[in-house]
């Protein structure tokens, strides 16, 4: 806690340290402000796998919605990826404790082949797109998952290690869109250990899934390495720290992209569908021109989300195509990437849908 007091007639900026709280159970007075803000929703869908964040979670928001005259419908929600034996077991655990906390719950499968490369992502998307669809059949508008501090510093070292931007080492928001719902993590700034505390004082079990601990996957590897990491002080607290201020400063960049994106629609026709004057573009700075690019291929294109690196490479063909002399009309770039075709023909860059791409003659 920061607080500013005085020492020998001046003001200094000190840090007062109340106590390490970071194994204390939650109390029922902490957990209110976790959820306070989806209060007036319709209903909530909890994912809840059987480890000890999920478990929790679905245990702190029963307790608050017990609390409330008025408030949203609770479903629990858990997805069998069928990847482990024991995965249906803690579904039905996680079913009788639902039923103890007077919570309707769902057993949701991944069915279908699954990749050989690539397991962790694609059981992700297929998680979310299961809760989505969950959420959709309940009525409800929100999908809560039991991401931790702890996550959020994986998140931040695993994007690091990809060499992610500014908006990929925000890492996971508190609320964010996908698949058609609101996806919230309203323990995102709850440390592991907290969670676990609290199950303990209430008695209450949790599954252990020892792919946690399986160094073949990226997180559970730097997971590894924390404690030699906290020695150094980079440890969970400030790197979620890190992480929200990256937040907060794409925040205001995207508002510059915003501002960008109004100039350069009032130096030229229809900037949407007509392009845009690639003099004025030229006069942004390389970040908001990065973004401003970015955000056109993904509004226009279908091949899902452009990769920060091949736009980088694409602004610096656009800069040297801008930076050569040619006649006007003469088309100085034409590429396609993500499913959108950029263009620069007679001073004005275009992006638009790309044409289908031709189909292999067998």
């Amino acid at each position: 806690m920061l607080r500013c007091a005085r020492n020998d007639g001046k003001w200094k900026l000190v840090s007062e340290r109340m106590r390490d709280d970071d194994h204390s159970p939650i109390l029922a007075q902490e957990a209110k402000p976790l959820f306070a803000d989806w209060k007036a929703a319709p209903a909530l869908v909890l994912a809840v796998s059987g480890g000890p964040d999920s478990i929790a979670l679905m245990w702190l928001a029963a307790r608050w919605r017990r609390a409330l005259t008025r408030g949203p419908d609770l479903i629990a929600v858990t997805i069998d990826h069928g990847l482990r034996p024991a995965a249906a077991r803690e579904a039905r655990d996680v079913k009788r404790l639902a039923q103890t906390l007077d919570l309707p719950h769902r057993t949701l499968r991944w069915t279908g082949a699954k990749p050989r490369t690539g397991l962790p992502a694609a059981a992700r998307d297929a998680r979310y797109r299961l809760l989505a669809k969950a959420a959709r059949a309940s009525g409800a508008t929100h999908v809560l998952t039991a991401h931790t501090r702890d996550d959020q510093a994986e998140t931040l070292l695993m994007r690091m290690s990809r060499g992610s931007g500014i908006a990929g080492l925000a890492a996971m928001a508190r609320q964010s869109e996908r698949d058609g719902v609101l996806l919230v993590r309203p323990l995102l700034q709850v440390p592991k250990a907290r969670l676990v505390a609290t199950l303990k004082r209430a008695g209450i079990g949790f599954a252990d899934d020892p792919t946690n601990r399986d160094m073949g996957f990226t997180r559970p590897r730097l997971r590894a390495i924390m404690p030699a990491l906290a020695a150094e002080g980079c440890d969970a607290r400030n790197l979620a720290r890190l992480a929200s201020r990256l937040a907060r400063a794409n925040a205001a960049l995207e508002l510059l992209v915003d501002g960008a994106e109004r100039y350069l629609a009032l130096r030229g026709r229809n900037a949407l569908h007509a392009g845009f004057d690639a003099k004025a573009f030229a006069a942004l700075s390389e970040e908001i021109r990065l973004r401003l690019l970015l955000r056109r291929i993904d509004r226009v294109g279908y091949e899902g989300p452009a990769e920060l690196g091949k736009v980088e490479a694409l602004l610096a063909a656009l800069d040297r195509a801008g930076a050569e002399n040619g006649h006007k009309g003469r088309i100085r770039l034409k590429q396609t990437l993500a499913g959108a075709l950029i263009s620069l023909v007679d001073g004005r860059i275009r992006v638009e849908p790309a044409p289908p791409r031709r189909r292999r003659a067998d």
